[in-house]
C-alpha cells in the first residue's frame, strides 16, 4: 500500500512501477471518478518513455500510446451493458502494456491475469492498494515491492 500526497507522488508512483512492465501485462485501475486513475496512467506513460500528452480516454474509450512498449489506455465506465462493442481481447493480447480504468465493470471471467491498483482518497492525498491476479502479475508486484528493477 501506498499513500501519495500530491499528483506529483501518484505520477511517480506510475512512472516507478513502469519501468517494471513487460508486453502483455495488464493493470486494472480501480477508483471513483477524480480518483486519479488517468494520473497514475500519465505516470506509467513516462516511465515507459512516453512523450505524448496522455489524455482520459473516457470518451474515446481507448488511446494507444508509443514508447519503450506501446500503452493502450482503455476506459470501459461507458461501454454499459455492451462490454462487446470493443474487441477487449485485441488489447489484451497485444505487445504492449493495457491499463483499463473501471476494469471491475468487466465480466469476472474476461482477464485472467492483472495487477489491480485501487485508488482511494485519503485526507488530502490518495492511498493506493495493489493486488495482484495471476502468475505472471504477482511476479510483477513483487519484484515492484522490492524494488528490483529501480534506477
Amino acid at each position: 500500500m501506498f499513500y501519495t500526497e500530491n499528483e506529483e507522488e501518484l505520477m511517480a508512483l506510475g512512472e516507478r512501477l513502469a519501468k517494471h512492465l513487460d508486453a502483455g501485462q495488464v493493470i486494472l485501475l480501480t477508483g471513483e471518478l477524480g480518483a486519479g486513475k488517468t494520473t497514475l496512467t500519465k505516470g506509467l506513460a513516462k516511465g515507459l518513455g512516453i512523450t505524448q500528452m496522455v489524455k482520459s480516454p473516457t470518451y474515446t474509450l481507448v488511446r494507444t500510446y508509443e514508447g519503450r512498449l506501446p500503452l493502450n489506455h482503455l476506459d470501459i465506465y461507458r461501454l454499459g451493458d455492451d462490454p462487446d462493442s470493443i474487441d477487449i481481447d485485441e488489447f489484451l493480447y497485444s505487445d504492449g502494456v493495457t491499463v483499463i480504468e473501471w476494469g471491475r465493470l468487466l465480466p469476472s471471467d474476461a482477464i485472467e491475469d492483472y495487477l489491480e491498483l485501487v485508488i482511494e482518497r485519503r485526507d488530502h492525498g490518495r492511498q493506493v492498494s495493489l493486488a495482484a491476479f495471476g502468475q505472471r502479475s504477482q511476479a510483477l508486484l513483487e519484484d515492484f515491492e522490492n524494488g528490483r528493477a529501480d534506477d
